[in-house]
């Protein structure tokens, strides 16, 4: 059976992750459902090209709207796999550390949640203030796994498209439906070498 996942994506900048995230899963053969922000969809155009959202709702086994609280997504009684939020705006993070369950995106989160299934929060945000933080603890508190989209220098990435690639995989990687994608440290550096 095909890992059913559901995949938020909020307004913050970092939206090329959110693309890559469903092209690999889509690529895996995953149930992909997808939600997008309004903020969401001019990031996409704005940071990636303007057919950027027409790509991911292609990409998508099923695309649901922001406002539709009444989708499968919103239920408990709809297994899912995981769910990832990327980019995790810190609306949207704050929102989910607070159950405040507004939207598709904050309420399917919240039912991963009260499910104890993986959520993901690809947190996009820096620096990060004390109210941040806060929430970033209060989600982790409830369940949810914050992973800031920090670049894995020590694999020498030649190319945005390469960081953007290595945190979609790692994001992946945490909702455990696969052997690991993302590309790993091996080791400590021999001395010597460059």
């Amino acid at each position: 059976m095909r890992p059913r996942v559901v995949v938020g994506v909020s307004g913050a900048s970092g939206a090329a992750i959110a693309l890559r995230i469903v092209e690999i899963l889509n690529e895996r053969g995953a149930d992909v459902h997808v939600v997008v922000s309004r903020a969401a969809e001019l990031t996409l155009a704005h940071e990636v090209a303007p057919e950027a959202l027409s790509r991911l709702r292609g990409l998508a086994k099923h695309v649901h709207d922001i406002d539709s609280v009444g989708a499968a997504i919103a239920s408990g009684s709809f297994p899912t796999r995981g769910m990832i939020v990327a980019p995790c705006s810190m609306r949207t993070l704050a929102a989910i550390a607070n159950c405040l369950a507004d939207n598709l995106i904050t309420r399917a989160a919240d039912v991963h949640l009260k499910e104890r299934r993986k959520l993901v929060l690809v947190a996009r945000e820096t620096p990060l203030h004390l109210g941040h933080l806060r929430a970033m603890t209060a989600a982790t508190e409830a369940g949810a796994i914050v992973m800031p989209p920090a670049p894995a220098f020590y694999l020498k990435p030649q190319s945005v498209e390469d960081i953007v690639d290595q945190i979609a995989r790692r994001a992946i990687d945490l909702l455990h439906l696969f052997e690991p994608l993302a590309a790993q440290w091996d080791g400590e550096p021999q001395p010597g070498v460059k």
